[in-house]
């Protein structure tokens, strides 16, 4: 079964800053049944609750980095695939540049998520609702191979892979809706048990789809 053949109503959350907020958008199989932008984590996890969302993956880190930092984003650069560096919580919140204050909307986001779709602290997916990490670039990576995927044609790209996997993109009109469906596409490769896992539980895992996986 291809992941837009999915029968599951799945989600993706790209997060933003406090003053641009955060892009929502639904999936249900090659369909796109919700698509908004929110500062206001709450009414997204609504969104997802009320649309009947199974799985729910976002574009920011689940976890703050532990002293070592994070296993995942370490595991990611080894494959060549360059990332944000997560900082310790305390880290973040010396900072007076306001830069990471997309990290903070993030945990938001995961923090009202919690009561409906808790966070997959595991390496695979067994059932239920849930929310994850995922990381658009990444995806990309595996779903058009390592010497294609490209951060300065991201838009191209990325919508362009959304349109192979049979979903009408007609409404997502900015890169931030785009990379909201990449999340949600990442979610129907989850439910289906295609998708890898990068890191441990102590630092969060990104998943991201198996290439195998990937048929077009």
């Amino acid at each position: 079964m291809a992941p837009a053949e999915s029968p599951a109503i799945v989600a993706g959350i790209d997060i933003g800053g406090l003053r641009k907020g955060c892009h929502l958008v639904v999936l249900r199989g090659r369909e796109v049944i919700c698509n908004i932008q929110s500062g206001d984590p709450h009414e997204l996890a609504r969104q997802c609750n009320q649309l009947g969302a199974t799985l729910v993956g976002i574009d920011s880190p689940c976890r703050w980095a532990p002293g070592m930092g994070r296993l995942a984003e370490r595991e990611l650069a080894r494959e060549r695939i360059s990332c944000f560096v997560t900082p310790t919580r305390e880290r973040a919140l010396a900072s007076t540049s306001g830069f990471y204050g997309w990290m903070f909307n993030g945990e938001r986001v995961y923090q009202a998520l919690a009561a409906t779709h808790p966070l997959l602290e595991g390496e695979e997916y067994s059932g239920g609702r849930a929310c994850f990490e995922t990381f658009p670039h990444a995806v990309t990576w595996a779903m058009l191979g390592a010497g294609v995927a490209s951060a300065r044609k991201k838009r191209e790209q990325r919508r362009d892979l959304l349109e192979k996997a049979g979903i009408d993109t007609h409404s997502l009109k900015s890169i931030d809706d785009i990379d909201a469906a990449v999340c949600a596409l990442t979610a129907q490769y989850l439910s289906l048990g295609q998708a890898k896992a990068y890191g441990d539980a102590e630092g969060g895992y990104i998943f991201v789809p198996f290439a195998a996986a990937v048929n077009f």
